[in-house]
């Protein structure tokens, strides 16, 4: 499986600058529905990706790759070869093959490798300024506290994605997110003499600790049992305060840190448990929604092969302008 013919996504992306171009791609299943058009006929909705990104696809019944699609599990790693072809101004090519990879063809290293998108960060790197950023929290309970959440969580903490689709939807993403957001929180926190410094660095590392349980540890974010029972706001709710009691972290403080965990999707609408009510629950979820927004854009920006614009984003509802701002004009001397 190490053909040089097989196309990258970003590569499959570039072709598609003219439809109709052929193509060969090893892509992830990563999201598979079944649904059935107004006419009666059954069709596919899938999502297909590797490390450089992803692209939709519609897939109907009277294809040749429907049955073999249908049956495939999401998080099957697929060969599949087809032609590009655009709707409404996005990728959507037509399949014409498509075959599930074996056991002794996943052997392959190059395979996986090339399949897992992650975070463009180093992971270790990543990991050692999040245990900087806890262990520089003076409050030795509540220090404790977040010390203890993480190490029941941490090897999937360190692995997973922050979301599915949305922000940081990559190997490491939740990892990546957390240490983004403690990184804009130190610099603003100095802004906001009325936020508890330590308890909103707190919430930041602890925020989204439930995704740890909510997510498993695999090629696909796919959600657990208890992730789609419970959802990872109630999950991280009740890791937080299992840690705070362990640690006899004070009453107060740990209700005004599990306030945090509850309201940090910022609206009801949105997930959020309970609207933020502290000056430090504000500060989070309001740091959160910016770091989940520049994540869509770096990411946008990572994956652009050439375009002015994006494919549209769907947590921004707009495309983005992925070329850089011209350089200022030379003056004469």
């Amino acid at each position: 499986m190490s053909d040089s013919s097989l196309s990258s996504v970003r590569e499959v992306k570039v072709l598609a600058q003219a439809n109709g171009r052929p193509f060969a791609s090893v892509l992830v299943l990563k999201r598979s529905g079944a649904k059935t058009a107004a006419n009666g006929n059954p069709f596919l909705s899938l999502e297909l990706g590797d490390r450089t990104g992803s692209f939709g696809c519609t897939v109907f019944s009277d294809s040749p790759v429907f049955e073999v699609l249908k049956a495939a599990p999401e998080g099957a790693i697929v060969r599949v070869e087809g032609k590009t072809d655009s709707f409404q101004g996005r990728l959507a090519p037509r399949l014409a093959k498509a075959a599930v990879l074996t056991d002794a063809e996943l052997a392959a290293p190059e395979i996986l490798d090339n399949l897992v998108e992650r975070s463009p960060e180093n992971p270790e790197a990543l990991w050692n300024e999040f245990a900087a950023f806890a262990g520089g929290i003076a409050n030795p309970e509540l220090r404790a506290t977040v010390l203890s959440a993480v190490e029941e969580v941490a090897g999937a903490f360190r692995a997973v994605p922050a979301a599915s689709q949305m922000h940081h939807a990559y190997r490491h993403g939740l990892l990546e997110h957390t240490v983004h957001m403690a990184r804009a929180g130190r610099a603003l926190l100095p802004l906001y003499p009325e936020v508890d410094a330590e308890l909103a660095i707190a919430g930041i590392l602890l925020h989204d600790a439930g995704k740890a349980i909510e997510f498993e540890n695999g090629l696909t974010a796919k959600r657990s049992r208890r992730g789609i029972l419970q959802g990872h706001v109630v999950l991280g709710y009740q890791l937080v305060r299992k840690a705070g009691l362990k640690a006899r972290l004070d009453p107060d403080r740990l209700e005004r840190l599990e306030h945090i965990i509850l309201s940090h999707q910022g609206e009801l609408e949105w997930g959020a448990a309970a609207l933020a009510a502290t000056p430090e629950a504000v500060f989070v979820s309001m740091i959160d929604n910016l770091d989940a927004k520049m994540g869509m854009v770096q990411r946008a920006l990572r994956q652009a092969e050439g375009e002015e614009f994006s494919e549209r984003l769907p947590g921004l509802n707009t495309p983005l302008l992925t070329r850089p701002v011209a350089p200022p004009p030379a003056t004469g001397g």
